[in-house]
């Protein structure tokens, strides 16, 4: 079925006349501006790129999982000015995971579809968080509580997330620069340590788990640099009950980076933030993708910090293969998986990492 309709999408893309797509939409820049809650944690439709994308670890009597569920929005160039209902302005698409170190290997399952006016099956609310496509469900209520609710083909995922913590904007007040360019920004804001309760149903069990999860919003209609290949980000939950978020966007050339930068809540709630060249990843330890071919470095050394009271840690997978196939949707190869934060030999955190073109360079 979900076949079907993206299949749909593409051949009425390719038939639709050319007098419909010249008129191409304008994007609208980020710039800097408060962020007003609740209607930010809704959707951003004029801009060309917006997702929503909840990470974490879930805990049974016997075993430890990590999951992700990402839903993405689309702006297509389409002339915005097509009456019809199914001109195909706006996109929707979604990716959902199980890392269960049992299966020995990543569960995932995809969804993708236009977005249609007065269809149900998929949509999303610019009011607040509320999206669906194809039964595949994630909002946030009027109490601040999330809820997802995932039913793909080889696991199924019904989740509570309670806020326990304030909501950690990201950059400058929620202004994240992406590049050497002041237009090379996104609108980006996070909620740590979410309190997870809900039911995975997996291999035919049906398991009660608990846990802690991470969320992010983000928007923007211009984020990677031309000579940008992709990039690197972590989300922490420590421990102690702060958080951590830190990434860098890589260059072509592979050596360094193009840009970075990071954020550190301790438990105490204060904040800092990292410039770009406080911030580096340093490969560790690389995992070859019997699937792609696809070298990640999935365990790395993160130094946030450049003097002698510099933060240093190690990132460690929970399991090696966390590799997303999603090229039936939005196209794109990547590693995405639960690892741990280690300081000195000691566990200090939780989280996801995200590794970004290293299968092809990624347009964004």
């Amino acid at each position: 079925m979900q076949r079907r309709r993206w299949l749909e999408m593409l051949l009425l893309t390719a038939l639709l006349p050319r007098r419909l797509l010249a008129a191409a939409p304008s994007f609208p820049s980020v710039v800097p501006r408060p962020l007003i809650f609740p209607r930010d944690h809704g959707a951003h439709p004029e801009f060309r790129t917006e997702w929503w994308y909840v990470t974490g670890w879930l805990e049974t009597a016997a075993e430890a999982l990590g999951f992700q569920i990402t839903f993405f929005r689309s702006r297509t160039t389409h002339d915005p000015g097509n009456p019809s209902r199914f001109a195909p302005h706006q996109l929707l698409f979604a990716h959902a995971a199980l890392a269960r170190p049992r299966e020995g290997r990543l569960l995932h399952d995809q969804r993708a579809a236009r977005v249609v006016r007065d269809d149900p099956a998929a949509g999303f609310s610019s009011v607040d968080t509320d999206l669906i496509l194809a039964g595949w469900r994630l909002r946030r209520g009027a109490d601040g509580r999330y809820e997802a609710r995932i039913d793909a083909a080889a696991f199924a995922l019904d989740l509570r997330f309670a806020p326990t913590q304030p909501l950690l904007l990201q950059g400058e007040g929620g202004f994240s620069r992406k590049g050497p360019r002041p237009d090379q920004a996104s609108h980006y804001y996070s909620q740590p340590q979410l309190d997870v309760a809900g039911i995975v149903g997996a291999g035919g069990e049906r398991l009660e788990v608990g846990g802690r999860a991470w969320l992010d919003h983000e928007w923007s209609s211009q984020i990677l640099d031309a000579t940008a290949t992709g990039w690197d980000w972590v989300g922490i939950n420590l421990d102690d009950g702060g958080a951590l978020m830190a990434f860098r966007i890589r260059p072509r050339s592979g050596e360094g980076s193009l840009w970075a930068a990071a954020r550190l809540r301790t438990a105490e709630g204060h904040e800092r933030s990292f410039a770009p060249d406080e911030v580096h990843f340093e490969p560790i330890g690389t995992w070859r993708s019997p699937h792609t071919g696809t070298d990640y470095p999935v365990r790395c050394r993160l130094t946030l910090g450049s003097r002698a009271d510099a933060l240093r840690f190690e990132i460690e997978p929970l399991m090696e293969d966390q590799e997303l196939d999603a090229r039936r949707s939005t196209g794109a190869v990547y590693w995405e998986g639960a690892v741990t934060l280690l300081a000195e030999g000691k566990r200090r955190g939780r989280g996801y990492l995200e590794l970004v073109g290293y299968h092809r360079p990624m347009r964004l």
